[in-house]
């Protein structure tokens, strides 16, 4: 089958011990970002088999409808990119694995990277002695804090066994059936939410993004927060209410941010407000980027492109695809 791998920004796939998967596929990879319909049409048109790296790049309907040929979209976790009703519509099956009971190691471990970073001043630091200034500010210690997990899932629940190990306390808020799970891992649990975001000297996100929890950190949340606490979003920017957080940080509650995910993605525009917060630390994305993690991804999303090519499609999220559709 003909295959196309979109916003491989540093031409990894190849790689990786998983791309042999492929041999016998014709595959292109793509290593720019585009975005334009017209020009992803055009180096799209003979593609059978499209491959995603997460949400870079958004696969609506005025982009499917141009390309004739393409029967498979293969990906990993949840696909709001994607037009589902469009891909049905056509006759393309969408085979994305939500990977249960597999947390991302490498998201949890930069989560926790930002929370030292943030509380240590730590690219404040670095940026100084590059400048050939010394030391810059009095950062906080992590141990007796209390981080608050939002969300306990895959990850939610890695990072708070990071946190315990650095001594913090660890206060959960989330659905009652996901508290619960928190409570018999011998974590304790808010009474309430208002309590959560006021308690928290650290409040790190851990949600999917679904209707239900899209805009669920409200500007009157942060505005609970302390002063002197972070705000940490490593899961995806629209949990958060729309200008909320720039709201408050420049109000000064919470008094710090740190963030890896945006609204726009990719991000590059320098004068982006968050970019030009002192309070603030930002990376591009980068909590699923890494080999280690590309190759546990990858892995399942090239078993999904096989497992089609043998006629026995899995993790198939448009199951009419399957019940006769087509173009």
């Amino acid at each position: 089958m003909k295959i196309s791998i979109l916003d491989d920004y540093f031409d990894t796939l190849r790689t990786l011990p998983c791309f042999r998967k492929l041999d016998g596929h014709d595959v292109t990879v793509w290593t720019d970002h585009v975005q334009d319909v017209g020009l992803l049409a055009e180096r799209l048109r003979d593609t059978e088999v499209l491959v995603l790296f997460r949400e870079r790049t958004q696969i609506r309907a005025p982009l499917l409808g141009r390309l004739p040929k393409l029967r498979l979209i293969s990906q990993r976790s949840v696909y709001p990119h994607i037009d589902i009703d469009a891909c049905t519509r056509l006759g393309i099956v969408v085979s994305s694995s939500q990977h249960p009971g597999t947390p991302s190691y490498a998201a949890a471990e930069l989560t926790f990277g930002l929370i030292l970073d943030s509380l240590r001043l730590i690219p404040q630091h670095v940026a100084a002695l590059k400048a050939g200034q010394w030391q810059v500010g009095i950062g906080q210690t992590l141990r007796d804090k209390t981080l608050g997990i939002y969300g306990y899932g895959r990850i939610g629940s890695v990072v708070a066994g990071y946190g315990r190990a650095f001594g913090m306390n660890i206060l959960v808020w989330a659905r009652p059936a996901t508290l619960e799970k928190a409570r018999v891992d011998g974590y304790a649990t808010a009474p309430s939410r208002e309590s959560f975001f006021a308690d928290c000297d650290v409040i790190s996100l851990h949600m999917r993004l679904v209707p239900a929890t899209r805009h669920i950190v409200t500007a009157a949340d942060l505005a609970r927060m302390k002063p002197t606490a972070l705000l940490v979003n490593t899961s995806r920017a629209p949990l958060i209410e729309p200008g909320a957080l720039v709201a408050a940080l420049r109000a000064g509650r919470p008094g710090m941010a740190a963030v890896d995910v945006y609204e726009e993605e990719p991000v590059l525009d320098p004068h982006h407000p968050l970019l030009n917060m002192s309070n603030v630390v930002c990376t591009p994305h980068i909590g699923y980027v890494t080999r280690d993690e590309y190759e546990t991804q990858f892995t399942e999303i090239f078993d999904q492109i096989n497992a089609y090519a043998a006629g026995a499609p899995i993790n198939v999220v448009n199951p009419d695809v399957l019940k006769g559709k087509a173009r």
